[in-house]
């Protein structure tokens, strides 16, 4: 029985280092030190974390070291400033930013997708392009289920407090439209669907310029015939008023077709990395010959 668990032991350490073997080279470009011209990474803390929770947090954050981030804490009182909400909300998700060169593109990643409900990667992105941020690596995580509104608060609270402010009218449609995505993807549309389509809306206004609402229905009604997608009258004409007031706002809208087009570009790669598909092939060959050879070698 002692070799059987030592057996069992043996197989859990080679497939730790299977595992570890795999994610090295991203573990490698995270850890290229402190960009000294764009600065350290900013870490938002929801304040409604215990200290267990905001523990986890940073962990989830990759902030294995205080000294190398610059932190805050985002308040019910930051979200009735910044998007007019609730003051009393209770704030749990929490972001980490890390600024990048010019033109590098905006990265959003979800660390716990299973507990931020409500809002995807693209949606975020979405949004925080609308509030005019761009070119940064945005990672959000929550120790709890939560629908993900404090951390794009957050995120606007540290652009303030390192002197980038962002437009309030900006900040406040942005809310808006993750509030309009919640609610199409709450009406039955897919997460994916509902980011596709708003993508595709921004890049149909950066190509036409629409100068009237009936030019912003027009782009509206275009991309959902596109797409495929049939929408309720209450819904269409929810969509054609964000857009309308979005296309009134000093938004330069080339440059977020631009970083919407960095964005699909950096997934599209990751889809065509032949490499890093083929180590995720390997690591799994090896870890079923691992376990087959465990087996047999237990009943032998």
């Amino acid at each position: 029985m002692m070799n059987n668990y030592l057996k069992l032991a043996a197989v859990f350490v080679l497939i730790v280092g299977l595992i570890t073997s795999l994610a090295a080279p991203v573990q490698a470009a995270n850890n290229g030190g402190i960009n000294e011209k764009l600065g350290v990474p900013i870490v938002v803390y929801g304040d409604t974390l215990s200290d267990d929770q905001k523990n986890k947090v940073s962990e989830l954050l990759d902030v294995n070291d205080p000294e190398a981030v610059k932190e805050y804490t985002v308040t019910g009182e930051d979200i009735a400033n910044y998007i007019d909400g609730d003051p009393n909300s209770r704030m749990f998700s929490s972001a980490k930013i890390t600024r990048q060169e010019k033109g590098e593109g905006l990265s959003i990643n979800i660390v716990t997708p299973e507990n931020i409900t409500q809002v995807t990667n693209e949606m975020y992105a979405n949004a925080l392009l609308t509030a005019g941020v761009e070119d940064a690596t945005v990672d959000v995580a929550s120790p709890v289920k939560v629908s993900g509104h404090s951390a794009l608060t957050g995120i606007y609270k540290a652009y303030d407090a390192e002197g980038q402010p962002l437009d309030k009218e900006r900040m406040q449609l942005a809310d808006e439209e993750l509030g309009v995505a919640t609610d199409l993807a709450k009406d039955g549309l897919s997460q994916e669907k509902v980011s596709e389509l708003l993508t595709e809306i921004k890049k149909a206004i950066a190509d036409q310029n629409p100068a009237t609402k009936e030019d912003v229905e027009k782009i509206v009604q275009e991309q959902l015939d596109k797409l495929g997608i049939s929408l309720s009258e209450e819904d269409r004409q929810m969509l054609i008023d964000l857009f309308n007031k979005m296309k009134d706002l000093n938004i330069n809208f080339d440059e977020v077709k631009n970083q919407l087009d960095n964005i699909a570009s950096k997934v599209q790669e990751l889809v065509n990395d032949e490499g890093f598909w083929n180590k995720v092939e390997n690591f799994f060959k090896k870890f079923a010959n691992l376990i087959g050879n465990f087996f047999e070698g237990l009943f032998n």
